[in-house]
């Protein structure tokens, strides 16, 4: 090495660390604590990166980036041997995460405590030994954080704790290598050091031994090798990737690299390169050579001695206080809106429902008959719960009256005719909420007694086999229409493809919410054609009247002893108009929801049993409750009944003989039915039911009874 001037003794300072934070790694927070973390406040290891400086105008920043964060689970193998492997530009350093819960809680961390419990995590690590061999654990690094999940705003802080030197280092001399070197040795070094920075075993070893041989020949050594850099006539440095830009200060991690040295090999005098670069190669001129005095600790004797420390980072102003971040504005609107929208989903699962299915519920397809109060309403609750993808059927268009009711709709939609009411309805929808998958049908189902003259069959068969194949390529259907009879052909269609179907029907002031049980027949493929092997596909092995020795729940129609009929022809006004009580609609549509979350969380699925309160234990009962067959309600007497009904052997909708003859027939079974109501009846067997009662006698007993005074 060159001649060194001479100056007077100052006190040695550094430059300290300053930090970034990639919004990948908010993200990532973000996401961990909604689906992993929860309420839990447990310390989180997370990794920084940082480099040697490599512009003489900026200082390097320890960096934090989405993959700081533990790795998500099945990730954990591949994501290690990724930091394992050299990075020149990424050197690790280990951290922890306090994320606390509220930011009143973390306004009141104890940030004194934790920074002392920091440094005495890197002094024990510098006394055991340890730090020789993973010297990353000197730059040791704490951060506190509150994310405020609503606003997508972060508060947050870093320490870089340093272990203060007491009495401090005093400063003997301070330039640039290229004034303390030889030239072949200044050669030398370039050479090893680039060398070291290129191998992927050392890349990212931030402290090191630099031996200078009497011939000027410099070798490059790992902290562990101090022993063997102890031979005569060598001059030893010790250096370390320094990201500070400045030319007048070294970095701060030459701060504990000076305890470790004072506190391992009791030395009093030291030699450091703060090694710098530029275009990923050493730069001796920017890196800078320096001497220090230092002094063993007073109390250093002391088993339980652990220095003071310092290292809460400043804010831009230099001044002592937190920093915030908001991503709300940099974020796209769409991906705000779906975060914003299941952050209540993912709430849930913190401490009320941890078995919550979010998956499930966003993924399922659910196809909506109806598109007025109830479908309307039944939409709403549907997005609110996660579910992304709807499909709304109506043939009607938006009139002046229905606004005030049908939330989806507004004034402008009624003018100039009506928009039509499904396309209008999935608009509303994508307003709302942008990330739904939602479509519009217009199209009328065909209903039995609403005959079809011969030259409107075509058309009307095209619809039966659209309905038919709406109904096949979707999960869930809501059966949400105004009249009964339209009702008949999706529950038909539902119990042959063993689809999941809920009915919310309104009376004026009294409602019914109801599950369909599942479909009747068995898959039996030397009965069926290739057409309705594909249309019952999802049946699956059901017995005829019992799913695991169950019987069936009954549909909407199982407990009538007509067909459907026609009813709307010659109604007054008030029978034509769906007349209820506002409140009637909003609490049906809920109910409707609420029971096929329940279906789709139970085990059992579309077989689950109808449960009441009486019926299910307590032991029995799932995390979202009773899973009923039927919610019957009166707003006048403000009660609500849980039923349960078993399907009929002679139901017009459901039993087996009907789905069978659809099977069989297909859309002439559905036309026949749809001109001549009166053949269900007779299919099902309830013309001769209502003969046979017709024609019972029943013989009254006229005479007193002689015990009837004892009765009294």
């Amino acid at each position: 090495m060159a001649e060194e001037s001479s100056s007077p003794s100052v006190l040695l300072q550094f430059a300290p660390f300053q930090s970034a934070v990639d919004d990948g790694f908010w993200r990532r927070l973000s996401s961990l604590k909604l689906d992993t973390l929860g309420i839990d406040q447990s310390p989180i290891p997370i990794t920084g990166f940082y480099a040697p400086c490599s512009n003489p105008q900026v200082s390097n920043y320890l960096t934090l980036l989405a993959e700081s964060l533990p790795p998500e689970a099945g990730k954990e193998a591949s994501v290690r041997g990724t930091l394992s492997l050299g990075n020149r530009n990424r050197c690790p350093v280990p951290g922890i995460l306090y994320n606390t819960n509220t930011l009143e809680s973390y306004r009141a961390i104890d940030k004194r405590s934790l920074l002392k419990a920091e440094a005495k995590k890197i002094w024990e690590e510098i006394n055991s030994g340890k730090a020789e061999e993973d010297s990353a654990v000197l730059s040791r690094f704490l951060l506190i954080s509150f994310a405020d999940l609503k606003k997508w705003s972060f508060h947050y802080w870093f320490a870089f704790p340093a272990l203060v030197l007491d009495p401090p280092a005093t400063l003997v001399n301070l330039q640039p290598a290229t004034q303390c070197f030889t030239l072949a040795e200044a050669e030398s070094l370039s050479a090893a050091c680039n060398k070291w920075r290129s191998s992927s075993l050392t890349a990212d070893v931030p402290f090191f031994l630099v031996s200078i041989a009497s011939d000027s020949n410099v070798a490059i050594r790992p902290l562990r090798d101090w022993a063997v850099c102890q031979g005569d006539g060598q001059k030893l440095l010790f250096g370390f990737y320094d990201p500070c830009n400045l030319p007048n200060n070294p970095g701060w991690p030459l701060r504990n690299f000076l305890a470790l040295i004072c506190a391992r090999w009791n030395m009093e005098k030291v030699c450091f390169l703060c090694y710098r670069e530029k275009h990923g190669f050493a730069d001796l001129g920017l890196s800078l050579v320096g001497e220090a005095l230092i002094s063993v600790p007073q109390g250093r004797k002391d088993p339980q001695y652990v220095p003071n420390a310092v290292g809460w980072e400043l804010n831009i102003e230099k001044k002592m206080v937190s920093r915030r971040i908001s991503l709300a504005q940099s974020m796209d609107p769409t991906r705000l809106a779906i975060s914003a929208a299941d952050l209540n989903l993912k709430l849930m699962r913190w401490r009320a429902l941890p078995s919550l299915n979010l998956n499930s519920l966003s993924t399922i397809k659910c196809l909506l008959l109806g598109a007025g109060t109830l479908g309307c309403q039944v939409a709403r609750m549907l997005m609110a719960w996660g579910v992304r993808k709807i499909t709304l059927l109506d043939s009607g268009r938006v009139a002046m009256s229905n606004p005030l009711r049908q939330s989806l709709y507004t004034f402008d939609d009624c003018l100039n005719g009506g928009n039509m009411k499904s396309v209008a309805a999935v608009n509303s929808l994508k307003r709302i909420f942008p990330a739904v998958e939602a479509e519009g049908v217009v199209m009328a189902i065909p209903m039995p007694d609403h005959p079809v003259p011969p030259q409107a069959e075509n058309s009307v068969l095209e619809d039966c086999r659209r309905l038919q194949d709406l109904i096949a390529s979707h999960d869930v259907v809501f059966l949400l229409t105004d009249t009964r009879e339209s009702r008949w052909l999706p529950t038909l269609l539902c119990a042959n493809s063993n689809k999941i179907a809920i009915t919310a029907a309104l009376g004026f002031d009294s409602y019914v919410v109801m599950r369909h049980g599942a479909g009747p027949l068995t898959c039996s493929s030397d009965v069926k054609s290739e057409a309705e092997d594909a249309l019952s596909s999802q049946i699956g092995n059901l017995s005829t009247a019992h799913v695991n020795e169950r019987q069936r729940l009954g549909c909407y129609f199982c407990n009538d002893v007509v067909a459907p009929i026609d009813s709307t022809s010659n109604r007054t006004l008030d029978q034509q108009c769906t007349v209820t009580r506002p409140g009637l609609a909003p609490i049906a549509s809920a109910i409707a929801v609420e029971l096929l979350v329940g279906i789709l969380h139970h085990p059992d699925g579309i077989h689950a049993p109808g449960e009441n309160a009486t019926t299910c234990s307590a032991t029995s009962e799932q995390p979202l409750g009773i899973l009923p067959h039927q919610i019957r309600g009166s707003l006048s007497q403000f009660n609500q009944m849980t039923l349960i009904g078993h399907s009929s052997n002679s139901c017009t909708a459901c039993c087996s003989s009907v789905v069978s003859e659809y099977r069989r027939r297909g859309m002439d079974f559905v036309l026949q039915a749809i001109n001549h109501p009166t053949y269900l009846e007779d299919l099902t067997g309830l013309t001769e039911l209502m003969k046979s009662m017709n024609t019972l006698d029943v013989d009254w007993d006229d005479e007193p009874d002689e015990n009837a005074d004892d009765m009294l």
